[in-house]
């Protein structure tokens, strides 16, 4: 059994910065793969980033340049720093574990591969 809390999120001006954390409780991370997602209102939940287990990197084409997932296999935690929100970026986020090794394409960002989920956290961005 696993557990995800997800922490840092709260209200930031266009432009500015936010780094999410994920804390993640019972087997260690280092063995699956770790995904970022996000639900804006009235939207499906999409993917955002990736953190596969060979250390491999993903991101949402919208996200990309900006935003960047890491992870810390000491503390449980996987990260993700996020630069020049803007109002778009306003969802709630959401730390998800996958007990696949890797992904094929794009399966990193489907969301029914994925095993456990945090509650969420809200990231709002305003102009």
């Amino acid at each position: 059994q696993v557990q995800l809390v997800e922490s840092g999120g709260e209200s930031v001006q266009s432009g500015g910065s936010l780094r999410l954390s994920c804390g993640a409780s019972g087997d260690p991370i280092s063995y699956y793969c770790m995904g970022w997602f996000r639900q804006a209102p009235g939207k499906e939940r999409e993917g955002v980033a990736n953190f596969d287990t060979d250390n491999t990197t993903t991101y949402a084409d919208s996200v990309k340049g900006r935003f960047t997932i890491s992870q810390d296999n000491a503390k449980s935690t996987v990260y993700l720093q996020m630069n020049n929100l803007n109002p778009e970026d306003s969802a709630v986020y959401y730390c998800a574990l996958s007990f696949a090794p890797t992904w094929i394409g794009n399966m990193w960002s489907q969301e029914e591969r994925y095993h456990y989920w945090g509650q969420g956290t809200q990231v709002t961005v305003s102009s």
